[in-house]
Order: structure tokens, then C-alpha cells, then sequence
């Protein structure tokens, strides 16, 4: 039998059409939430806590009274509007899990919200010549690789010689953002929504013609820790898709045994472990991956995988290898994040260059103080900090 759905209000229960109250919160942020399984469950929902999860969902409280097919069109005009921001629903390397939209639906609306005042008040936007470079090429993956180095305007000495893989990781956002990439990273607390801690999640590209984002899943949400060398290599995965004209969710898995690799994949080990200095390396034990992964500014796992391909490791090495790096990943000494301060951790979501843009169209009078900290802000600062956090983006 099915369970019925009410919402206690005055010691009243005031039902809600069970397929209306599925389709509204089943698609949102707070699917999950205990509130709304119970529910489900046939426990009566305070109404005070059924307004919390609508405004958290972001839906109009009204809309849960309102008949099916309304409701219906309503959340298919969401997930148009949210699909707008991509080619395609979700791009999986090396993994089974598809991301679901409503894990980052928050974010793709705020990113393409910001995408849209940039585009509207940013009369020193170009078109960018990043977006489809490789888009359709069918080249030779060393030559494209070149290319789309030269494009960005970095090279692998550069990366290599950075003082450690974070330094290097900031040097591909820098170089990226000068090219009109922006790249937004999570930090916890300080943007629209928290990872949930089911989210299978690297990354996402959103299109646009003058500035595609980058976002980022820098891992430190919880056990779901992405090491310094797997954030750069996801980078690079990131912005190999915007070259080819691919704009999705992305849920890349570093410690997979899969040796079967889409031409994206191929890309970005190019670019980062280029075939010329692998193939000729030996790999006699494990300690050498992990000297190699030092040099290359990538993870132990990348080389492996990457030595594998090129015919250096022989498949039972190779598993065995896996293994070990996978065990030794699993049983690392847990961190204990400290919270970085509101402005830094803001600047990070925000990323340096949409921060500064964002604030030369506040400059302009093109949008007020209060819209500048609900927009960039989520209103963690006040007024008074707004030139704080203008002096720590530079």
C-alpha cells in the first residue's frame, strides 16, 4: 500500500500529492535529507521543516499544492535551464558512476548566473579561441597536445619545475584564467551547496562561447580526498574537454585498473606524461612510480596506468602495483581540515579572475553592494568586507 505524504501544521496534517511531493524534492539538492525520506515513509513533516527543505531546494513552497502537471513542467523547465550550461549529461572516465545533476545543481546555477552578468556588463570579453580547438580533430594526439599547450600558454618544464604539485596546479589556474577559463574550486561552507557524501564528483565543464568554467571538486569535502597530482590531472582532463567541445559533469575515477581510454584521457596523459620520456623509463618496483609521479607532478596511479599503456609494466606488475597504491590510499592517515578563512575561501570558489570581473562590474554601478554579496558573497561577509576580499583576490 502506498504511504501517504502530510505536512503537520497546527496540529493539522495537510497532505501533499505523493507523486508531486517525489517529483519536486527527488530532483533538488535535499533528496537525500532524512526529512524527506521519513516523509516518504509516512512520518508527518513539520511544517516548519518542510519551508528549511523547500528553501533549501530552492522551490516555491506553493508549488507542492499545485496539480501534476504543472508541477511536472516545472521541474522539466529546471533541468532544461540547468542543462543549458552543457553538451552532454555526464562524461564517466574509468568509472560506472554517473554524476547526478542534483548533487551540483546549485552550483551550475549559480556559475551560469555569473556567466550571464559577465557576458551582459563585460564589454572586455573575446570570443574564446579555447572553446572547440580540437573540437572534431582527428590529428595525432602528440600534435594536439602541443597545441593545446601552446593555446593555454604553458609548458611541461613549467609544471615540472614548480616547488610541488599545488604550486603547479596554481600555475595551470593562472595560465587558464588568463585566457578567459574560469575555474572555480569547492571550498567547503562557501558555496551554494556541500557535496553530498554519496557524490561520485571530479569536476564540470560549463559552456559558453567568452567564458567556460571550470569547476573544480578539490576533494575537501571529507574522505573523498583528491591528492594535489590527481586535482592537476583532473584540471588538465577539464580543459582537454573544453577543447574538444565538451561540456558536462565529470566523474573521473584515478585508481581504476581500466585500461580501455577515451581520446580525452589520451590527451591529458600526453600532456602531462608525455610518451617520448615514459616509454624509455623502467619501473622495476614501486618506489620508481612514485619518483616518476614526484617528476611529473601527477599521481603514483597516473604513472602507472600511463607505463601500463606504453608496454613498461606487464599486466600482473601493473595489478599488483594497483593495489598496493590502492590500499596505501585507503589507509592514509585521515587530515584534519582546518577552515580557511571566509574572504580566501570565497576567493577560492570564486576564483581569482571571475572575483575580479565581478567586482569591476560592481565598480561600474552595474550591480549594488547587496547584489555583489548575495551573487559573490552568499552574504558571509558584510559590506564593510567587501574591500577585504578585493585586497586578497589582487
Amino acid at each position: 500500500m502506498t504511504t501517504g505524504v502530510t505536512v503537520a501544521l497546527n496540529g493539522a496534517l495537510v497532505p501533499i500529492e505523493r507523486d508531486v511531493f517525489i517529483a519536486l524534492f527527488s530532483n533538488s539538492v535535499v533528496s537525500t535529507y532524512a526529512g524527506v525520506r521519513n516523509t516518504l515513509d509516512g512520518k508527518p513533516l513539520p511544517f516548519k521543516e518542510f519551508l528549511n527543505l523547500a528553501n533549501k531546494a530552492e522551490i516555491p513552497y506553493p508549488l507542492f499544492f499545485a496539480p501534476k502537471g504543472v508541477v511536472e513542467e516545472q521541474v522539466r523547465l529546471k533541468i532544461k535551464k540547468l542543462m543549458a550550461g552543457f553538451t552532454k549529461s555526464s562524461f564517466s572516465m574509468h568509472s560506472r558512476h554517473k554524476v547526478e545533476l542534483r548533487d551540483v545543481e546549485l552550483i551550475v546555477k549559480d556559475l551560469l548566473r555569473k556567466q550571464e552578468l559577465l557576458r551582459r556588463y563585460d564589454d572586455t570579453l573575446v570570443k574564446n579561441d579555447l572553446v572547440g580547438l580540437l573540437n572534431r580533430s582527428r590529428g595525432p594526439v602528440v600534435q594536439d597536445a602541443g597545441r593545446l599547450m601552446a593555446a593555454v600558454g604553458f609548458t611541461r618544464s613549467e609544471l615540472r619545475t614548480a616547488r610541488t604539485k599545488e604550486a603547479a596546479l596554481e600555475l595551470l589556474i593562472a595560465r587558464l584564467e588568463g585566457k578567459q577559463v574560469l575555474v572555480s574550486r569547492s571550498a567547503q561552507h562557501h558555496m551554494p551547496q556541500e557535496m553530498p557524501p554519496h557524490a561520485k564528483f571530479s569536476g564540470m565543464t560549463i559552456k559558453d562561447k567568452k567564458v567556460p568554467f571550470i569547476f573544480l571538486a578539490t576533494g575537501n569535502e571529507g574522505e573523498h580526498l583528491e591528492p594535489a597530482g590527481r586535482k592537476l590531472f583532473t584540471l588538465v582532463l577539464l580543459t582537454v574537454l573544453i577543447a574538444e567541445g565538451t561540456f558536462a559533469p565529470v566523474n573521473y575515477d584515478g585508481h581504476t585498473k581500466d585500461e580501455a581510454s577515451p581520446r580525452a584521457y589520451q590527451l591529458t596523459a600526453e600532456i602531462l606524461m608525455p610518451a617520448a620520456e615514459i616509454g624509455p623509463m623502467k619501473f622495476p618496483d614501486l618506489q620508481s612510480v612514485k619518483d616518476a609521479a614526484d617528476k611529473f607532478k601527477v599521481t603514483p596511479s597516473a604513472i602507472a596506468m600511463r607505463a601500463r599503456r606504453l608496454g613498461r609494466l606487464d599486466r600482473d606488475t601493473f595489478s599488483t602495483y594497483m593495489d598496493e597504491l590502492q590500499n596505501e590510499y585507503e589507509n592514509r592517515p585521515k587530515q584534519v581540515m582546518s577552515s580557511a578563512r571566509p574572504v580566501n575561501a570565497l576567493k577560492k570558489y570564486n576564483g581569482v579572475e571571475c572575483s575580479r570581473r565581478m567586482l569591476s562590474i560592481l565598480d561600474s554601478g552595474h550591480i549594488t553592494q547587496n547584489e555583489f554579496r548575495r551573487i559573490v558573497l552568499f552574504n558571509k561577509l558584510p559590506a564593510a568586507q567587501i574591500n577585504d576580499f578585493r585586497v586578497a583576490v589582487g
